[in-house]
């Protein structure tokens, strides 16, 4: 992995960082989440997973270069990317608009 790569991996998951610690701490949401999310402090926790699962993948990803000496690092990398994404789906609203008197 390159430097050039790396760094905007790194921006990202200190942003899903401290919007996860926002919504852990304070219950805070960025505007654009507060209608989907009944849940931050979940929400935040995924966002606390992803934001290592990012710094994990960058760390690793950096460390091994082309080698071949870990090849289960990003595997677990992806496990807890995967992890975080379904606890923030946890505590998000089923989305949809259903209609009463219709069928299901």
């Amino acid at each position: 992995m390159t430097l050039y790569i790396a760094v905007p991996l790194v921006l990202l998951a200190l942003f899903y960082a401290a919007t996860g610690v926002a919504a852990v701490t304070r219950g805070w949401m960025l505007p654009m989440n507060r209608r989907r999310v009944h849940a931050p402090r979940v929400y935040g926790w995924g966002q606390l997973m992803v934001a290592f699962a990012l710094c994990w993948q960058t760390a690793f990803g950096l460390l091994t270069g082309d080698s071949d000496t870990l090849p289960s690092a990003p595997l677990i990398g992806s496990a807890i990317l995967v992890a975080g994404f379904i606890v923030m789906m946890v505590g998000q609203r089923a989305g949809g608009t259903r209609k009463r008197g219709g069928t299901p």
